[in-house]
């Protein structure tokens, strides 16, 4: 029986390119921010924005398609969960950060992104398909 969610849903910008990794075992990390905006009418009756910075952890294949299509400005999707990391910094003082590990992800936004691998763009046609929830009926809402 769990005895806690820890579950994040995310839609956002992308704060700079992915930083990828490649570990000796062939596993691969990538490794961006991710930006969320927020609109609202403050006390003043003036429209107002608030955006949020978290820090986006994909691994493996997540990784690769991260490195291969995503890029500064890319809308995505980000399911993941929230991890606190712990390390020490060049004054042995302890610090903290938090990431999101993300378990899925889809791109969003336009038409076909490019792909730079060699020099050549490329469409992405894998990235044309849309979410079931984008395609799913309006008669099927449970209300």
């Amino acid at each position: 029986m769990a005895t806690g969610v820890n579950k994040v849903i995310l839609i956002g910008n992308l704060g700079r390119d992915p930083e990828v990794q490649n570990f000796e075992n062939g596993v691969k990390k990538a490794a961006f921010t991710l930006a969320t905006t927020e609109t609202y009418k403050g006390k003043d009756g003036e429209r107002a924005t608030h955006t949020e910075w978290h820090n986006i952890v994909l691994w493996r294949g997540q990784a690769d398609v991260a490195e291969r299509f995503l890029k500064k400005g890319s809308t995505v999707y980000i399911e993941g969960r929230i991890r606190k990391r712990e390390y020490d910094d060049k004054e042995g003082q302890k610090k903290f950060i938090y990431e999101i590990l993300g378990d899925s992800m889809q791109m969003l936004g336009g038409g076909p992104r490019k792909d730079e691998v060699n020099g050549a763009p490329q469409s992405m046609d894998t990235a044309k398909e849309e979410s079931p929830m984008v395609n799913a009926p309006d008669d099927d809402l449970p209300f």
